[in-house]
């Protein structure tokens, strides 16, 4: 599954150094040669104003005429046709043929305006000077236009056609020069567009590179949305299919063998959750370089850690509203033996889905693994402790080859805990105090906490889940989630509620790609042989 898709490979002379799909490499190229066009358009017309202001300052009986005297025309051909040009590239999107066309009529017209002063006596006009305009036109061309190096010989040949041409009928009128300069034009066009060959194949296989760089199997990746543990997550676009993806990456290095084959086995469990409420897992596979890659659904809403942050605690009604949402997700993964291990809020976003608001969506089954290994103990080591120390379980600290489901549902407890009093269970000053104090110290109610009453079923139910001894805690999440649904006093949070929020509280929000793995989501990796620092 490594390299570039197939549509990336078979490029002709009118795709962009960008190739993205044919849609995005048109719309590239033709942007492209607005900028060219527009560019041009500039610097005749400042060449013009300039060369006006100097004939006024220094030229005795200078007239507002000389602005369209014949020497000028070759000045105002070239300024009018870029202008035409520009506002061609400006409109509505043109087909790549037809930015082929514009390309090169665009070059061709500027060469013919170009030979306007050698046409006539009187004109004053010298070959030199052509062919300094246009050897520079070609090369600025081809670094500002990507387009292959055999293009840009074309294009940059076409453009010295009628400029030599008229050079040839110049000398033979003239005849002055001699055989030199006869020669001379020809060489320097010849340099000049072997100049604009060579810089166009550099530029546009530099840009190649970068793109096949970011390239993962089918997708390209776009911006980067955060990172941390092992791998990082980009935005990224399929070649063929053109709904959002995001990819998560971890390239070689970034852990040791066992961990990566660890982390391929939990994706391909994670890749059969189905649940409404679990994040998609579409693809995964590597690259030729080694990067371990999965490709999974896209969300862009507010996680729980920005909830509680901006908006302060939530209602009653909300929380068991988005639990018995993470409760049914955990549900089915528990079901097939696949233990979460991370929840925390920045792992449980909301969203719209289907026009419906305030959907929760499990996030990065990355740290999971399976609650029975079958069989291949060197894909689990029992000597790592992996969680958020904020919303970590004790026996993953004591004990974790021997975590299990109820593990998850600690976690699910510090979440309500945090919704309901925007403050995590556990503060300290550092990971191991938070970590002490989950391993020795009771957990302060959520109503004293926030300094007025709580819905008891509610509270109850989330002291139940912070229980240091799993087996105190609610059996499984679906029993958790029938508790939850059966807090009438929390009350009910209905899509009007929802549909409210987001409209009225919730219109500045920022992407999820602009949102990073900050607050509360900190990832704790602790080394078994140290927890002595924390307890036993």
């Amino acid at each position: 599954m490594g390299g570039p898709p197939p549509t990336a490979r078979r490029l002709n002379f009118f795709s962009t150094s960008i190739p993205r799909g044919t849609e995005d490499g048109r719309s590239a190229l033709q942007a492209r040669l607005a900028f060219f066009s527009r560019l041009i358009l500039v610097l005749v017309v400042a060449f013009f104003t300039l060369l006006n202001v100097a004939g006024a300052l220094l030229m005795p009986g200078y007239s507002v005429r000389m602005l369209v005297a014949p020497q000028m025309l070759d000045i105002l051909g070239m300024a009018a046709s870029m202008a035409v040009l520009w506002r061609l590239y400006r409109g509505r999107p043109r087909s790549a043929p037809v930015l082929a066309g514009l390309d090169a009529g665009g070059m061709l017209l500027i060469s013919l305006f170009s030979c306007l002063p050698l046409l006539g006596p009187g004109m004053g006009g010298e070959p030199a000077q052509g062919v300094f305009a246009i050897s520079l036109l070609v090369i600025a061309r081809a670094a500002i236009v990507p387009t292959p190096a055999v293009w840009t010989l074309a294009v940059s040949t076409l453009a010295m056609v009628p400029l030599l041409t008229m050079i040839g009928l110049y000398h033979a009128h003239e005849r002055a020069g001699g055989w030199a300069l006869s020669i001379a034009s020809p060489l320097e066009c010849a340099v000049a567009v072997t100049i604009a060959t060579v810089v166009s194949s550099v530029i546009y296989g530099l840009r190649l590179k970068v793109q096949e760089a970011r390239q993962l199997g089918q997708y390209t990746l776009e911006n980067r949305l955060g990172g941390g543990g092992m791998g990082e997550v980009f935005r990224a676009r399929h070649a063929l299919l053109r709904r959002p993806t995001a990819v998560k990456m971890i390239r070689p290095g970034a852990a040791h063998a066992a961990a990566l084959a660890r982390f391929e086995r939990e994706v391909q469990l994670t890749s059969i959750l189905t649940h409404p409420n679990t994040i998609s897992v579409y693809d995964y596979g590597h690259t030729a370089d080694g990067t371990f890659y999965y490709a999974m659904e896209y969300v862009d809403g507010i996680d729980l850690d920005e909830l509680a942050r901006v908006h302060g605690p939530q209602a009653p009604a909300r929380v068991v509203h988005i639990l018995r949402q993470v409760c049914g997700s955990l549900a089915e993964a528990h079901g097939i033996g696949l233990i979460h291990r991370d929840i925390k809020p920045a792992n449980v976003m909301l969203c719209e889905r289907g026009g419906v608001p305030d959907v929760a969506k499990v996030l990065d089954f990355g740290l999971a693994r399976e609650a029975v290994p079958a069989g291949d103990a060197a894909l689990t080591r029992d000597d790592l402790v992996v969680g958020t120390p904020l919303f970590i379980s004790p026996e993953a600290l004591r004990a974790p080859e021997a975590v299990d489901a109820r593990s998850d549902l600690y976690a699910v407890g510090g979440v309500a805990y945090y919704l309901l009093t925007g403050t995590p269970v556990f503060a300290g000053r550092t990971a191991v105090e938070v970590c002490s104090q989950h391993l020795q110290t009771p957990p302060e109610p959520p109503s004293a906490r926030l300094g007025r009453p709580l819905p008891a079923a509610l509270e109850e139910a989330v002291l139940r889940c912070l229980e240091k001894d799993p087996a105190r805690r609610p059996s499984s999440a679906r029993d958790l989630g029938q508790a939850l649904e059966a807090c009438r006093d929390a009350g009910v949070w209905t899509e009007a509620h929802a549909r409210a929020w987001w409209d009225e509280r919730h219109r500045g929000r920022r992407p999820a790609a602009e949102r990073s793995d900050a607050g509360v989501s900190q990832l704790l990796t602790i080394d078994l042989r140290d927890r002595g620092a924390v307890g036993q």
